[in-house]
């Protein structure tokens, strides 16, 4: 995350008039004049005071001219100092929480229906993209699996783990197995390894082969070969986004060459993957405003997530994406709060 250079800080006037300029920009849109802030209640100065203080915060860089508009709209770094000193959390509304927990206990046992219903509760509720990885165990332990030859020197693995979770791989050996082969591969790591998990279970065969490499068998020979393929299961970070429509609703990310590659992000992943990764090695909420990201797609966005956690760590990311005008104030305590209820049903799960 960028880290801009704050040394000189406001005074606590032009903090108060930097708060009203955010809250004005986010509420209606619009560059924010010196006489519209004047008409504000909760400031008692006069246009030309208000003026000179804008004057202060644009050379400071909090605040910017668009175009030849004669009001000012805050920056990436007038965003990051008013979040970081002068946000006022909302707390969520409770039919909002309510909406939320019923979404998270409907769909909890259903990994991937769990995290379309969260995007979506959070795209509705925010009216931003909502986006949800797709939680995986930390722990990926064997129940059972089982091995079918196909065609040349190919075999159709078909690997369950955890409680109920399938995956079809076709491995390329180096020579053909016979069926009575698979079979006594897949009844060996069915009745001595079942429970364990997939990392234990290679290192123990490799283990065993070291003990026993003087005398080594030929099925020792053919699990060593299989399991250094079917064991070698990568976990697929994959998210649900939903909402993405709702970003062409702002005037801000409405330039369609920066939708198109905005879009791109979402469906190619691998830019906003690696943005996600950088939230699962945190333990709280992580607020990306423009720049900040290190992705181009995403400078004039604001990306906030929360990593969601069990037991046992961190297993997936939730969070929204929206332009840099959005209500930090009540958006951020939604993100937080989806993600400790989140936290309930899947350590039930462990």
């Amino acid at each position: 995350m960028k880290k801009y250079n704050t040394d000189s800080s406001p005074s606590l006037r032009a903090k108060l008039i930097l708060s009203a300029i955010v809250d004005k920009y986010v509420q209606d849109g619009i560059p924010v004049g010196s006489k519209s802030l004047s008409l504000t209640d909760s400031i008692d100065l006069s246009p030309a005071t208000i003026r000179h203080v804008m004057s202060d915060l644009e050379e400071l860089g909090f605040i910017a001219s668009p175009h030849r508009s004669s009001g000012r709209i805050p920056t990436p770094k007038g965003y990051r100092f008013f979040i970081d000193s002068l946000l006022k959390l909302k707390p969520v509304e409770q039919n909002e929480i309510r909406n939320i927990k019923a979404r998270v206990q409907t769909t909890k046992n259903n990994g991937r229906e769990l995290a379309k219903n969260v995007s979506n509760t959070l795209s509705a509720i925010t009216k931003l993209a909502g986006i949800v990885t797709i939680p995986k165990q930390s722990v990926t332990r064997l129940k059972e699996i089982d091995f079918i030859p196909l065609s040349d020197k190919k075999i159709l693995a078909i690997i369950v783990t955890n409680e109920a979770e399938v995956e079809n791989r076709i491995l390329e050996m180096n020579r053909i197995y016979s069926r009575e082969e698979l079979n006594r591969a897949a009844n060996y790591l069915n009745t001595n390894f079942k429970g364990r998990s997939l990392v234990y279970i290679k290192k123990q065969l490799i283990k065993e082969l070291q003990t026993t490499k003087e005398s080594v068998t030929a099925m020792m020979t053919d699990l060593i070969n299989i399991a250094d393929q079917v064991l070698d299961i990568k976990t697929s970070e994959e998210y649900i986004v939903a909402g993405q429509r709702r970003l062409m609703d702002f005037q801000e990310l409405s330039d369609v060459a920066e939708l198109r590659k905005l879009f791109d992000a979402f469906r190619e992943k691998h830019e906003l993957l690696a943005l996600l990764d950088k939230s699962m090695a945190t333990t709280g909420i992580q607020i990306f405003i423009g720049e900040e990201s290190g992705y181009q797609m995403f400078d004039n966005c604001t990306v906030i997530t929360s990593p969601y956690t069990t037991e046992d760590g961190a297993i997936g990311v939730l969070g929204v994406i929206g332009p840099t005008r959005i209500s930090y104030q009540k958006i951020i305590p939604i993100v937080g709060v989806t993600a400790k209820l989140l936290n309930q049903p899947l350590n039930l799960e462990n």
